[in-house]
């Protein structure tokens, strides 16, 4: 793979992906139909999607391309391949809450390796360079000209004063059991992908998730947190969180910042 391709790819694709969705989040109204999983979708996941799988497929010709909204691609595995989710975040959307991002990943070998997360309602746009280290890109995130880039890094955090972030749609009590586990100083909730990124940047120090989640709801955000210096575990045991997987579900995790003292289940 060429990694300087894939970097100008991803972000060009985020961006324009993230002007689709905002015309249609700034519209008087959108219609909202329900998948055969019961889960919300727009015609800004539609649109997004369609715009950001003919752009890959265009650049990349001979990769796996799975995405959340084209189900025969869920049929398919590699151990490498590419994988978006056009719109995580549905139900903050559909809400106007604006905690919804674009996520697209390059998955090496089972492992997400380059990732970019961009948050359109917020203007916060984070992504891996060439090299693998994550940035979070500041600026009028134009299309063709890149901005002022950030090197962002996990915390050094204090595991006598955690901070914790959690799911802002799916909150329940196995999560709230879990974190009082540790000595937590402050929580934040937020939607989408934008908690791994707020592990990345050192905003939070973990992000556990004990519920159902899908390899394209957190590929992107784990190849941010990863070229941050954090780590992404499956909850029963620590071991690596991997990709490619039957059907593509995820198992329960923790996304943290490797000097948080993990606890067990």
């Amino acid at each position: 793979m060429d990694y300087t391709q894939l970097t100008a790819q991803m972000r060009r694709l985020a961006l324009e992906a993230g002007d689709v969705i905002m015309q249609i989040y700034n519209s008087e109204d959108f219609d909202v139909k329900v998948k055969s999983d019961d889960s919300p979708v727009t015609a800004a996941d539609e649109a997004a999607d369609a715009l950001i799988s003919a752009g890959l497929r265009a650049a990349f010709p001979d990769t796996l391309l799975v995405t959340e909204e084209q189900a025969d691609s869920h049929g398919k595995q590699a151990d490498t391949f590419l994988i978006v989710d056009p719109l995580d975040g549905t139900k903050e959307f559909i809400h106007r809450r604006g905690d919804f991002t674009v996520n697209i990943a390059y998955v090496e070998n089972g492992t997400p390796t380059r990732g970019v997360v961009y948050a359109p309602a917020k203007g916060r746009m984070f992504y891996t360079l060439p090299d693998g280290q994550t940035i979070e890109e500041t600026g009028p995130l134009d299309h063709t000209s890149v901005g002022t880039q950030t090197p962002i890094h996990v915390s050094q955090p204090d595991n006598d004063a955690l901070m914790v972030v959690a799911s802002k749609s799916h909150r329940d009590q196995a999560t709230d059991d879990y974190i009082g586990k540790y000595a937590v100083k402050d929580m934040k909730s937020a939607g989408s992908s934008l908690k791994f990124c707020l592990v990345a940047t050192g905003e939070a120090d973990i992000y556990p998730r004990v519920g159902r989640t899908m390899e394209w709801d957190t590929a992107a955000g784990h190849a941010v947190l990863a070229g941050a210096g954090g780590n992404v575990v499956r909850f029963e045991d620590h071991t690596p969180l991997t990709y490619g997987k039957d059907g593509y579900a995820n198992p329960f995790f923790i996304a943290y910042s490797p000097k948080v003292e993990l606890k067990k289940p």
